[in-house]
């Protein structure tokens, strides 16, 4: 098989900077074919997607990615250890995949290594730092990151180093491929311009969330300069049609009538509630009307914004502690988003080699034909979160897009 690199990411949207990323993977590795994994219209950090999965693989498509293939939902909106062990899963699960890169703050893979690697083993001595760090009342991912300084007794040379999502989720990849004894090779490409979270451009470079500001506050005139034209026109028509979603708070309704509706117990069976945070959680829910009054009174130093964003959306979209259970376990399918005539060919050499490898390019046809009961769950999670997705749209909702959206074809 030619040279096979893949890119797990959320291009929401694609802009310069993933496209500098993708032209230099593929200027380093010389790589044939390129694939990407992305999430699908709920992401990572506990928020939706700005535009719709498919119009996010039309954007990767005609920047130069050959396959797109979907993360689904369960491991787009959990936890970086779980984002990057279910986009691991299906790389490996491809058989083809020679280089796995991702963009980091960091690119001296030694240190993410290192790191990856205390996270992985688990020491004694990390361990109990960990509990002595958790008992001063904490969130989980910052007691983490004093537990791995002080064992690594080196502020000099790791400091900064947690302090990037996108190193966070570097060190994840490496952990999941380390796990599942991969051998696909990790290679770290060094960020440029603005930092994940800055509101700043710089030349033609602008973060995700700065370019996702600019839509929430409809000034969309400075959008051009920092993404590709051919992204630029599909997320303008997506603004045009009005089938873009600004932010999570277009569903506060929603969310707040599901916490209401539920009880403490089935709170407490959301994924990442636990030590009383159901209790918190009922109780703004009953006397808030907005997400922002809720965050307010449920954040605090233990239970991070992100954490509480992502347990809405659990509750949101159904999700319980046994399907996040569920998906650490089983193997996922490959849900095809699209393709150009590279990846086509890619793709059936990808089913040549693995007969048996569960690929869904027709929901109707793969859900007529699984037999595995947990692969069938999981994808009607991510049937259904599409259709709680669309009814966010300014205008022109569709249900069932899953069924009747024809793969991107290029």
């Amino acid at each position: 098989m030619d040279n096979v690199l893949a890119i797990i990411g959320e291009y929401n949207p694609f802009h310069n900077g993933h496209l500098y990323h993708l032209q230099e993977t593929k200027t380093y590795t010389n790589a044939n074919y390129s694939i990407a994994i992305i999430s699908g219209n709920f992401v990572q950090r506990g928020d939706v997607s700005i535009i719709d999965k498919w119009t996010k693989a039309k954007m990767a498509i005609l920047s130069g990615v050959d396959l797109v293939l979907e993360l689904p939902c369960i491991y787009s909106i959990s936890s970086a250890e779980n984002f990057a062990l279910g986009a691991i899963k299906i790389l490996n699960s491809l058989k083809v995949v020679d280089t796995l890169s991702f963009g980091c703050e960091l690119n001296d893979l030694s240190v993410l290594k290192e790191f990856a690697h205390i996270l992985t083993e688990e020491p004694e001595e990390f361990k109990s730092l960990l509990a002595h760090e958790l008992s001063k009342g904490i969130s989980f991912p910052k007691a983490r990151e004093n537990a791995l300084l002080m064992y690594l007794n080196d502020l000099r040379k790791y400091a900064n180093v947690l302090s990037s999502p996108n190193n966070i989720l570097a060190i994840e990849y490496l952990k999941a491929l380390d796990i599942t004894k991969s051998t696909i090779e990790p290679l770290a490409i060094k960020r440029i311009g603005p930092s994940y979270n800055s509101k700043m451009i710089v030349d033609n470079f602008a973060s995700a969330t700065s370019i996702r500001e600019l839509i929430k506050q409809k000034n969309y005139y400075e959008l051009d300069k920092v993404m590709p034209k051919s992204s630029y026109d599909l997320l303008t028509q997506a603004i045009k049609m009005g089938h873009y979603i600004s932010s999570i708070e277009v569903f506060e309704k929603e969310i707040m009538f599901c916490l209401r509706n539920m009880t403490v117990a089935q709170i407490a069976n959301l994924p990442d509630v636990s030590e009383g945070l159901e209790n918190l959680i009922k109780n703004a829910a009953n006397s808030c009307n907005t997400l922002s009054e809720f965050m307010s009174l449920v954040k605090s130093k233990r239970y991070t914004q992100t954490r509480i964003y992502r347990v809405l959306l659990y509750a949101l979209l159904g999700f319980t502690k046994e399907d996040m259970e569920n998906s650490k376990k089983i193997d996922p399918y490959v849900r095809v988003l699209g393709f150009n005539l590279r990846g086509q060919k890619l793709l059936s050499e990808i089913c040549r080699i693995n007969k048996k490898l569960p690929v869904v390019t027709s929901i109707k046809d793969f859900t007529s034909t699984c037999r595995n009961r947990k692969q069938l769950m999981m994808l009607e999670k991510d049937i259904q979160a599409t259709n709680i997705y669309t009814l966010g749209y300014e205008y022109g909702s569709e249900s069932n897009l899953d069924y009747t959206t024809k793969l991107v074809t290029y």
